[in-house]
């Protein structure tokens, strides 16, 4: 019988720009606070891959703090382009924002990227992981292997993946994950702080 095959995707903590509604793909923006407490997780940790971008890495620090991480472009955000560093405010009335709104798949943002671009790459990213894989990335990283690999019929921008939250994904093997089927389970992983003795 075939072992299944899972991996845990965890959104990076909240961000000096998240927390002022800005769009910020690729922009290093650092995390509110750098302190926090360590995790307790449903397998045992080895290692932990996810973006290169700063906020990504002082999360993985926070919640998984004795273990090495590995760095890999392919996680990051989309590339919001112009857009980076603005709030919808600002964006509403230009043509270009509201046509990548309608179509963020085919669509990109003045100089950045479509959706189609991210999930290329993240495809890319995904097809290498080991078994139960612990990847630190970003909410629209996420987004869009939620949307990929789920038979839920929401659109991207349904799927509501908070700050600090933890998917996990389950395919019956991984011959079934490596030849594109969906899931067979998927998960919003309770986040409880590591006990110490």
């Amino acid at each position: 019988m075939a072992r299944p095959y899972r991996i845990f995707l965890v959104r990076h903590l909240t961000t000096i720009a998240n927390e002022q509604r800005l769009y910020c793909g690729w922009t290093d923006s650092e995390l509110v606070s750098q302190e926090g407490e360590a995790i307790e997780f449903p397998v045992a940790v080895q290692h932990v891959m996810g973006s290169d971008l700063i906020r990504t890495r002082q999360t993985a620090a926070i919640y998984f703090p004795q273990i090495n991480f590995t760095a890999d472009v392919r996680w990051r955000e989309c590339h919001f382009g112009d857009f980076e560093e603005q709030s919808y405010e600002q964006l509403k009335n230009d043509p270009d924002y509201r046509n990548w709104l309608d179509d963020a798949w085919n669509t990109p943002p003045r100089n950045g990227e479509t959706l189609q671009q991210v999930k290329s790459r993240v495809l890319d990213a995904l097809a290498e992981l080991p078994n139960e894989a612990v990847v630190v990335t970003h909410g629209g990283v996420i987004r869009v292997v939620l949307d990929t690999f789920t038979q839920e019929q929401r659109s991207f921008w349904e799927w509501d993946v908070t700050n600090g939250s933890i998917w996990q994904l389950e395919w019956a093997s991984e011959n079934e994950f490596k030849e594109g089927k969906p899931c067979t389970s998927l998960s919003e992983v309770p986040i409880m702080v590591k006990r110490t003795m």
